[in-house]
């Protein structure tokens, strides 16, 4: 589980992340992000019903994104905030497409650390 200190769970927070972050999308996924004044990055993840009608399927993306997160949270800079967007076509992605993804949005946007 993600730890709390790395949740983006203010609704100000978010707000002002979709007004004023800057955005970068790949086949699935999308994040927005801009800095922070804080010494650690903090993520979110939003599945709309637009993807699929039932939460089973939509809290297991959720949980699915949230583990690669935590996987690889030493990779990425400090000084973040990230919201994950998903796009339709994600309910038949595997694990480790969604890993290469997300990790791959994260490099381009300059917040996960070159490997």
């Amino acid at each position: 589980m993600l730890p709390n200190i790395y949740r983006l769970r203010q609704e100000k927070d978010i707000k002002a992340l979709f007004a004023r972050g800057k955005s970068v999308f790949d086949i699935v996924l999308g994040i927005k992000f801009k800095r922070n004044n804080f010494s650690h990055s903090r993520f979110a993840v939003v599945v709309g019903t637009k993807i699929s009608k039932r939460a089973v399927i939509r809290n297991l993306i959720k949980r699915r994104l949230r583990a690669v997160l935590e996987k690889h949270l030493e990779d990425f800079r400090p000084g973040f905030d990230v919201i994950v967007l998903v796009k339709e076509g994600v309910t038949k992605c595997t694990f480790t497409d969604l890993e290469s993804e997300l990790l791959r949005l994260l490099e381009r946007s300059d917040i996960k650390k070159p490997s």
